[in-house]
């Protein structure tokens, strides 16, 4: 597939048919990962795949609540593979408190910019490109409440030092079933609106 019809492929998507995908095609979608930037090759990211059906039963009964508050239907179970996108914030702070790494005066570099959360995103993006490539949809599921995303990280069970950032869900498209737009969505701006040059 040619990058251009994979970016214009680029949205979230929340209707799947029950078409299994494959190992093979998880696999490559997961070397995605092995690509990730991270500041100072830290290697902080981490991916659960979740493929069994009451893993991902139980993250849609924690993440659809509110949805489902709000009149859109349940769709999260049905994408038959879940990518939990993680970060291991501490293998950051190892890497640059490794020896010859730290700034005179400093005990550990700041962090203006928490790049633990910023690579997490880029290999979000990555992923989910992959995963277009592939031929697949893919839909995003987190949380803006802590009590819900460390219910989403206790369905796999993630060690106390890394945090969920998002759930890709993967699958088939079932384009017969329109992806609800939530209220007060916008239409997608101009580049003049969001870039600036300075020549």
């Amino acid at each position: 597939m040619d990058f251009s019809d994979v970016l214009r492929r680029r949205r979230m998507e929340r209707s799947y048919t029950d078409e299994p995908v494959s190992d093979e095609a998880i696999l490559r979608i997961l070397e995605g990962l092995r690509r990730a930037p991270s500041a100072g090759f830290s290697q902080g990211h981490r991916v659960v795949v979740v493929t069994d059906p009451k893993l991902r039963q139980a993250a849609a009964d924690i993440a659809e609540a509110r949805y489902v508050e709000l009149g859109f239907p349940r769709w999260i179970a049905s994408a038959p593979v879940h990518l939990y996108v993680c970060t291991r914030e501490d293998s950051y702070h190892e890497r640059y408190n490794a020896a010859g790494d730290i700034r005179e005066g400093y005990s550990e570099i700041p962090w203006p910019v928490p790049f633990w959360w910023f690579d997490c995103g880029a290999l979000f993006m990555l992923l989910q490109l992959a995963a277009l490539n592939e031929g697949l949809a893919t839909g995003m599921v987190s949380s803006v409440y802590t009590d819900e995303l460390k219910s989403l990280a206790d369905v796999v069970g993630l060690p106390e030092d890394v945090s969920l950032a998002g759930i890709i869900t993967v699958g088939h498209l079932d384009d017969s079933v329109k992806t609800p737009v939530p209220p007060g969505a916008a239409t997608r701006r101009p580049n003049e609106d969001l870039v600036e040059w300075r020549r």
